[in-house]
């Protein structure tokens, strides 16, 4: 489990993400790393259910930002998935609204 700084995070971003649509496959399994998330990673946030609303590809990297709802609105955690690995790369707890 690696909780992403701000700065990492942000260096998994790119200029021109490609949305993916809700009904597309995930490229794997990444619910056990969900699964495994520490609690104390999450702030006090509940993450249970398990909705993704939205994803986006970075292409030049070939990474996915996977965003898991929270029961807050704005507030998502953020699988980065590394797609040539099928690994996790790590998360990053997200708070649109302090941004």
């Amino acid at each position: 489990m690696r909780l992403l700084t701000e700065a990492e995070y942000k260096a998994t971003m790119e200029p021109e993400p490609i949305r993916i649509g809700p009904d597309d496959e995930p490229p794997f399994d990444f619910w056990p790393y969900f699964d495994e998330v520490p609690e104390s990673d999450l702030a006090g946030h509940d993450f249970s259910d398990g909705n993704v609303t939205y994803a986006w590809h970075m292409p030049q990297r070939n990474l996915q930002h996977v965003l898991v709802n929270c029961e807050k609105p704005n507030v998502f955690l953020v699988l980065v998935l590394d797609l040539t690995t099928k690994s996790v790369y790590g998360h990053y707890l997200l708070d649109i609204m302090s941004v």
